[in-house]
């Protein structure tokens, strides 16, 4: 099945934003270190709770304000300093945390052939999944567009460089899983 993207995706080098795309500013970001440019992109998956799709709660983690009483998994996350540059929902829609030129807080303890601290050269995109749970289609679209726009953006980027959060963290991370369809990304992307 194909979905239409019914809009292209613009980023705008000089504020990092992206054009007519929800934006929620969250404090969990810094400056990349001098001279480092987004150099890879880093699919990640998420959702919260566990296993449940909607709601105001990937923002609330993102922004600080998650209420550890709202859910008991709650508890364990509510104080993780996290963030993302952009989060795909289910029905494909968009929010940036962070401008691309900065760093986000997605990766934790990482590497990339031989590279640590993987949050200065990378730009963090989640999807709203688990490992388990196939991706929607209209998310691949999206993602894809937005793939083509980060790689006409920086020229640093390019389609073939991008990986999983479980290849940058192996053992300690397993998104976006298995559910995630590689292969529907890379068609997409010709």
């Amino acid at each position: 099945m194909t979905v239409i993207v019914p809009w292209a995706l613009w980023v705008n080098r000089d504020s990092g934003w992206l054009t007519h795309v929800r934006q929620v500013i969250s404090p969990n970001q810094d400056e990349r270190p001098p001279g480092v440019v987004p150099e890879w992109l880093v699919v990640h998956g998420i959702s919260l709770p566990p296993g449940e799709y909607g709601g105001p709660w990937i923002d609330a983690l993102f922004t600080n304000c998650l209420d550890p009483t709202a859910h008991p998994y709650f508890h364990e996350v509510h104080c993780l300093r996290v963030s993302a540059h952009v989060f795909i929902a289910r029905d494909g829609s968009l929010t940036q945390y962070v401008p691309f030129h900065k760093r986000a807080w997605h990766a934790g303890m990482s590497s990339l052939n031989g590279r640590t601290q993987c949050n200065d050269f990378t730009i963090g995109i989640e999807l709203e999944g688990t490992d388990v749970a196939p991706y929607e289609e209209i998310q691949y679209q999206i993602l894809a567009s937005l793939i083509s726009a980060l790689t006409l953006a920086y020229p640093t980027l390019s389609k073939e460089r991008i990986v999983g959060h479980s290849d940058i963290a192996p053992g300690r991370k397993t998104d976006p899983g298995p559910a995630f369809n590689w292969k529907r990304l890379k068609s997409l992307l010709v």
